[in-house]
């Protein structure tokens, strides 16, 4: 196991180039099954969630060659099973893309109940209500989920909520079904339009994806194709972050602007200077920051994934903002952290009281899930001291090289391995 050690107190300044979107690459890679060919996946982020993905296309008899460290070649001709191990399933909660791919392609899929992090209940009945409308059946025994229909029929679906990974598992089961699947009340965010460009690319007839109603009308097969995943726009709004609460200076690169308009329209009210380019973006900030008024909602809202970054910088702005967590219920769970840190931070159910300190003090802390952790990261860049993080593994999940890229910034950050004997002594 290993730990940050983080010196804070320097301003982060120069260039960092962003990876591909984590959201994205977790529901493409599974996509890549329906293809029965070879496909050719650019702009991966060398993130854990990836690297687990791969290795359930390995086992499930996908022969993958790697390209470069962000390419690979995956051929899904001669895949041979359609059970996802119990192990591979609990690393991470998108091991579910596989019951959509594998169900669309054989009829039937067996994935273990999903892991990832613990940001309150979040149940798949709205991805089983797509795939029962479909002409699928479904049952869970020991904590495996099971799908499987003889023939698979489009339907028309209407979500009760608006569920990302819903969204996209019922695209991908939808695509080699029988006419056509109407998919109503759906997700917008990027990823969603990404993973329907890439199976449009493989032959599918996806319309509509990064609106409220998609149209998806079955084809008989599909076929590989070469597809590059869109820059990661969270982790860029977590960069952001860095550099506007160490007050620096930093060249964001291989972006899409657009896709960071509601990241970047809260940093400019803040008191950020903020330059948008074809492919990049610069970001710097010389004063305190000013309070906020932030709501997550789904795209094109506030992206709930930015909200630990953003309540973070809210902890040391120059008066009193509020945050509403309007996603998931236990998203708050890292204020405890930062309270150990001297922020002031009130919480009632889903929102958040933040009264700006001057400053961030430091302290042990603990990475409680991946965006939390990112946050952390964030808190002790800017406290004046030595903090340390533990479980750090939950921030791999999702920033490819995230030590390295916060150095060549000027960051005081490394990585230290915590010996075996103290981490037995601590359990």
């Amino acid at each position: 196991m290993e730990k940050f050690v983080i010196r804070g107190g320097n301003p982060l300044t120069g260039d960092v180039t962003i990876g591909g979107a984590k959201n994205a690459a977790v529901a493409i890679l599974p996509a890549t099954i329906l293809a029965a060919g070879k496909c050719i996946i650019e702009n991966l982020p060398c993130i854990s969630d990836v690297m687990a993905s791969l290795q359930i296309l390995s086992e499930l008899g996908a022969s993958i060659r790697m390209i470069s460290k962000s390419t690979y070649e995956i051929d899904t001709s001669h895949l041979d099973c359609t059970e996802v191990s119990n192990e591979l399933s609990r690393q991470m909660r998108a091991s579910y893309y596989f019951l959509g791919a594998l169900l669309g392609r054989f009829g039937s899929a067996q994935v273990a109940m999903p892991g990832g992090c613990n940001l309150g209940p979040r149940p798949i009945d709205q991805h089983l209500k797509a795939f029962t409308a479909l002409g699928a059946e479904d049952s869970v025994e020991y904590g495996m989920i099971r799908v499987s229909a003889d023939k698979l029929t489009g339907s028309h679906i209407f979500f009760d909520t608006v569920s990302v990974g819903a969204t996209m598992n019922a695209m991908l089961a939808a695509v080699m079904a029988d006419g056509l699947t109407i998919l109503e009340n759906v997700a917008r965010e990027p990823h969603v339009v990404d993973l329907a460009n890439c199976l449009n690319m493989m032959g599918a007839d996806v319309h509509g994806a990064g609106t409220d109603v998609i149209k998806i009308r079955g084809v008989g097969s599909m076929h590989g194709c070469s597809y590059s995943i869109i820059p990661d726009q969270i982790e860029a709004g977590s960069y952001m972050a860095a550099a506007a609460i160490t007050r620096g200076d930093v060249t964001l690169h291989n972006i899409i602007p657009k896709h960071l308009e509601p990241i970047t329209a809260k940093m400019r009210a803040a008191g950020c200077v903020i330059e948008e380019y074809d492919e990049s973006l610069r970001i710097s900030c010389h004063q305190r920051l000013k309070p906020l008024k932030i709501k997550t909602m789904p795209h094109p809202g506030f992206p709930t994934d930015m909200q630990p970054l953003m309540t973070v910088l809210l902890s040391v702005a120059d008066g009193t903002s509020i945050v509403t967590e309007g996603i998931w219920e236990n998203r708050f769970r890292y204020v405890d952290e930062l309270i150990r840190m001297g922020a002031n931070i009130q919480v009632d159910g889903q929102v958040a009281v933040v009264e700006g300190v001057e400053q961030l003090h430091p302290a042990p802390l603990r990475a409680l899930d991946l965006r939390a952790g990112a946050a952390m990261v964030v808190a002790a860049l800017a406290a004046d001291g030595v903090s340390e993080i533990d479980e750090t593994s939950h921030i791999e999940r999702g920033y490819e090289n995230i030590v390295e890229k916060l150095q060549a910034l000027g960051a005081d950050i490394r990585r230290v391995e915590i010996p075996v004997n103290t981490i037995t002594r601590a359990m």
